[in-house]
């Protein structure tokens, strides 16, 4: 633990607050905020305690299972009509353009909230009363390449006196958790071929994990990781196989050197197995999928890595030869439970492209595929996981109509399960597309797509919180929504599920039967996931409207 009664504000342009830079490299400005603070180291122990831990909020998800799941009681359907905002923080201002859309997670340690700011600041906040302590803005350029996706990241990871954040520009800094002050950073990629860092870092024991976006530039992705102490790499899994790599047969000529295969959504990992779990975008080009024949291995899949080496254990891919952009960057949840009988290690994922999955963590196994949301692309999933592909649904070039759009029946925010009453919360966009499919010519940092799509909006388009029992896929409830939503969904002890419309309006329901107990319009969009943590014992819960951090309490 350490204390301190001043901090940095790391980082900042000083001009922006009326300083003179003392140097054209570095920027501090001093804050008197607290008598005393403290700071806690966060352990690769407190890691593994996460899940478990309702104070802090550590990790990406909640925990490495990925549950994003608050086990705090204090709020009930019975008083959840009793919360209010405690306090709230307006995010700083940035020069960068379209750097708007916000879709952090806050991690809370020891009364201590961090976050990030678009493109790519972190912020460190009191979580009692919101005030600010510190704040980091490296230099990005507004010239930055990102290529299929807004210029945003979400969130951080924490290891012992660190906080690491992975950049717009491709790059991992890490910086002192007390200070903001930068200890070291590394190059991951090279933006200027599209390449860019968008997810909230993991971290393990000793070790910390990234992926890239930039497919629709038609990279070949890959997952890195990296030492927590220096920088320095120490492992790169390539998603895409190279010419003789196991998976090459899979692809065609030299199509795998511009395959796409982005990994740019936080993983989640099993310490008893020691297994790595990351999920793989879509193919590039991503509509035209003459230029690539066959299943175009590893893409639209997830992955299990061995964490030491990043040697893969095994492989399951959810849309072999995707041609809908339908990428499987969700999240995948541990799941512990009985499965047709037997106890099994489970690993679930509500893909994008409108199924849900349950496979067995240790080995890979398929076990069950059941659609959660309205699709007319497959008659189902066979007994080996594979789709049961429709005819004439693949783009066109006068255009194919087809469910779900491109942005998925869900996409990158996050679902939440229960494992108490072993229910799986998603958010469901439901939307469908025409399809169009258009030539590609490979350019360097130029958009490599194939094609495009034309979405069904306005009455024809709709959105959902979708309740499944989590060993069986079966429905149980639905929250209906007038507009596809771009939010998470969070569960609580206290049999509640929070989340977001596409309008703002930040809710709570009751877990049990779907019903509406609560709502507060945050006044902007909502592009995040809620969280939770207790300060002394209250419980709090957290979202992001607009620009605005909200922190609700009775």
């Amino acid at each position: 633990m350490r204390n301190y009664s001043t901090y940095l504000l790391s980082g900042l342009s000083a001009t922006s607050y009326g300083f003179v830079s003392a140097s054209a490299f570095t920027f501090a400005l001093v804050c008197t905020c607290l008598s005393t603070a403290t700071f806690a180291d966060t352990s690769y122990q407190d890691l593994l305690a996460d899940e478990a831990n309702g104070d802090d909020w550590l990790s990406y998800s909640g925990g490495y299972k990925s549950e994003r799941f608050s086990p705090l009681t204090q709020v009930t359907p019975d008083n959840v009509d009793q919360l209010k905002v405690l306090w709230a923080y307006q995010m700083q201002p940035t020069n960068i353009n379209g750097a708007a859309l916000q879709e952090t997670t806050p991690l809370v340690a020891a009364g201590i909230m961090y976050l990030t700011e678009a493109p790519s600041s972190v912020t460190a906040l009191d979580a009692r009363t919101g005030r600010l302590l510190w704040h980091y803005a490296p230099t990005i350029s507004n010239e930055v390449l990102n290529i299929g996706f807004p210029r945003i990241n979400r969130g951080v990871a924490l290891l012992d006196d660190k906080v690491y954040v992975a950049t717009l520009d491709a790059r991992l800094i890490a910086l002192d958790a007390g200070t903001g002050s930068v200890r070291w950073e590394t190059t991951v990629a090279d933006n200027a071929v599209g390449f860019s860092l968008t997810l909230a870092p993991l971290a393990l024991a000793d070790k910390i994990i990234v992926g890239v976006s930039g497919a629709e530039a038609g990279v070949r992705g890959y997952v890195d990781a990296y030492d927590a102490s220096n920088g320095e790499r120490l492992w790169r899994t390539f998603t895409v196989p190279a010419l003789g790599e196991p998976g090459s047969e899979t692809w065609q000529g030299d199509a795998w050197q511009t395959g796409g295969d982005s990994t740019w959504l936080t993983g989640s990992f099993d310490p008893e197995l020691n297994l790595l779990y990351w999920t793989t975008g879509n193919p590039a080009p991503d509509w035209n999928g003459d230029l690539r024949p066959g299943d175009n291995l590893f893409t639209c899949a997830v992955l299990a890595l061995n964490p030491d080496t990043g040697a893969m254990e095994w492989y399951f891919q959810y849309t072999p030869h995707d041609t809908h952009d339908w990428d499987a960057n969700q999240i995948p949840v541990l799941i512990d439970g009985q499965f047709n009988g037997q106890p099994r290690k489970l690993l679930a994922l509500a893909n994008r492209n409108a199924f849900y999955y349950l496979l067995d963590r240790v080995i890979g196994e398929f076990l069950l595929g059941e659609a959660y949301s309205y699709q007319t692309w497959a008659e189902g999933i066979d007994a080996n996981g594979r789709p049961i592909v429709l005819p004439n649904t693949e783009p066109s070039r006068e255009g194919t109509l087809v469910w779900p759009s491109l942005q998925g029946a869900t996409n990158w925010f996050s679902p939440s399960y229960n494992p108490r009453t072993q229910q799986f919360f998603v958010p469901n966009r439901r939307m469908g597309s025409r399809y169009f499919k258009a030539d590609a010519d490979y350019i360097p940092g130029q958009p490599f797509l194939g094609g495009g799509e034309q979405a069904l909006d306005g009455d024809e388009a709709s959105g959902a919180i979708v309740a499944l029992d989590g060993m069986s896929g079966r429905f149980l409830w639905e929250f209906e929504l007038q507009t596809p939503l771009w939010s998470g969904v969070m569960a609580t002890g206290g049999r509640l599920v929070f989340g977001s419309s596409n309008e703002g309006n930040f809710f709570a329901l009751d877990a049990r039967t779907g019903d509406a107990l609560w709502s507060f319009n945050t006044g902007a969009h909502v592009r995040t996931n809620p969280m939770g943590f207790a300060i002394e014992g209250e419980q709090r819960v957290a979202i992001v409207g607009g620009r605005t951090l909200f922190v609700f309490g009775l």
